[in-house]
């Protein structure tokens, strides 16, 4: 018999589902269900609830991010072969392959947890192969890994902080990659509570004054804008303004900058207003309209549409000083940009016509990851190299042509000239940023215009480029190249010197 929380749970999945997909035959959403809760019965979490209302609760989730119905049905199937009796056959005979394999390559990650360097590092290098096979199996894994930190009160301490960490350290990195906002800020603002918890209770004790202060006044600056836009060419019915408050982590994160050293005041987007307009030219007449309103503050005006993030991200973003001297962040964007903010590659399953036409380029670095931790046989050094190259921040720079190369923050010229191609990096006599000549071990910033400057009769790199270059990509091309310019003997003489350090 069908527990009556759980009844209800699946009843509000349905009611998202009916609304989102209205045309979309539920029948087997309802045997997914029946299915799950069956094979679940009798089984609690910690919290002392029925197992069953956590695989509905992930299949909510999904159902919020338009996930299509097959990645539904996963959900709600995610936890039966690892903790029931049910095996991946049974749910392909009665779902069919696409369930499956989706709920296969979730199983999979179920161990994904930290014991032990080697066990971790091979469960991290299933994860990204699962990513590249499908990369709903990391959106799944996503959604249940929410409603987990959720729950983290009734787990022990000790569980708590290896969870928390974990989600930070790698989920939230992997969501930001792949451009799901809702995500990453979920995760890290769930987590943060665990793995920084004085820092968190501070944040807690001084920002509800300080909201309700800034939104009081924001709400007369946001009358005063509508009005204004209003009165413009702007397709009226579909403008949009509302308040964007900034995610606890990020701001913690903003505040412990050396130049903003916890002072509250210095953050200026702690709660950005956002338009939403109906086009592209719309963005850029709403940018004039508030550029006529109020001044713009020198080097905060930024165009992230005609120069999107590297992970896809669209907006038009500037700070302005009101007229009574308060700083306003405005983010302006068209419906399309807001969903693909807000879920990233998840949005490209909000249609069904859509379904897997994924713009590659982002998700190129999956691919590039798979491949280069096959050459990487130490577990170690694997843990090491991702946390350098895929997990820490990230910054944007330009090719002289406008093209975006996307790079961890630590990267230099080096770095950027391998990663638009070996022969580059192999051939470099030098770099330019912005129209300036640097050394090629200058750390780059966000923003930066890099050419790099070669002579077609260099044939390899300098032995001293590993230690200018960060990433891991770039580290590899320099050897491999160094190695194929020695003769026999030397390779092994480098070979015995690396193993001895």
């Amino acid at each position: 018999m069908l527990n009556q929380d759980a009844n209800q749970e699946f009843e509000k999945l349905l009611n998202i589902l009916r609304e989102k997909y209205p045309n979309e035959d539920l029948d087997m959403v309802k045997l997914a269900y029946e299915f799950a809760a069956n094979a679940h019965q009798g089984q609690k979490r910690k919290s002392g609830n029925d197992y069953i209302i956590h695989p509905i609760i992930t299949a909510k989730f999904l159902a919020e991010l338009k996930m299509d119905i097959a990645t539904i049905i996963a959900g709600l199937l995610h936890d039966v072969p690892e903790d029931t009796a049910v095996t991946i056959e049974d749910i392909k005979k009665n779902f069919g392959k696409e369930v499956a394999t989706l709920v296969a390559g979730i199983t999979k990650l179920g161990a994904l947890k930290y014991r032990g360097i080697e066990r971790y590092a091979e469960n991290l290098r299933r994860m990204f192969v699962a990513m590249s096979n499908d990369i709903r199996i990391i959106i799944i894994k996503f959604a249940d890994r929410i409603h987990n930190l959720k729950t983290l009160e009734y787990l022990p301490p000790e569980k708590q902080l290896r969870i928390a960490t974990e989600s930070l350290e790698i989920y939230a990195p992997i969501a930001d990659r792949l451009g799901i906002g809702k995500i990453k800020g979920e995760l890290e603002d769930l987590s943060f509570k665990y793995v920084h918890p004085a820092d968190y209770k501070w944040i807690m004790e001084i920002l509800p004054k300080k909201y309700k202060a800034k939104e009081r006044y924001l709400e007369k600056v946001k009358k005063r804008v509508a009005k204004k836009l209003l009165e413009s060419s702007i397709t009226l019915e579909n403008i949009s303004i509302h308040g964007r408050t900034k995610h606890l982590y990020s701001l913690y994160k903003k505040l412990i900058r050396p130049h903003i050293n916890r002072d509250l005041s210095k953050i200026y987007d702690l709660i950005a207003l956002r338009i939403i307009v109906p086009t592209v030219a719309d963005c850029y007449s709403a940018l004039g309209v508030l550029h006529n309103l109020y001044r713009p503050m020198p080097g905060r005006v930024k165009d992230y549409i005609a120069q999107p993030k590297p992970n896809g991200y669209q907006s038009l973003h500037t700070t302005v000083f009101t007229e009574s001297g308060e700083i306003v962040e405005f983010q302006i964007r068209t419906i399309d940009m807001h969903e693909a903010a807000e879920f990233g590659i998840a949005a490209h399953w909000n249609y069904k016509e859509n379904k897997g036409s994924i713009n590659k380029k982002n998700t190129k670095w999956i691919e590039e990851l798979v491949k280069w931790q096959k050459q990487i046989q130490d577990n170690e050094q694997f843990l090491h190299d991702i946390k350098l190259d895929i997990f820490q921040n990230r910054i944007f720079v330009f090719t002289p042509k406008g093209d975006v190369i996307d790079l961890p923050e630590t990267s230099t010229p080096i770095d950027f000239a391998y990663h638009v191609h070996s022969s580059i990096g192999n051939q470099c006599v030098g770099a330019k940023v912005n129209d300036h000549l640097v050394s090629l071990d200058s750390k780059l910033k966000s923003g930066d215009i890099v050419e790099i400057i070669t002579d077609k009769n260099r044939k390899k790199p300098g032995m001293d480029w590993l230690e200018s270059a960060k990433t891991t990509m770039a580290k590899n091309k320099i050897r491999s190249a160094l190695n194929k310019s020695r003769n026999p003997i030397q390779n092994i003489r480098s070979y015995k010197k690396s193993s001895e350090r």
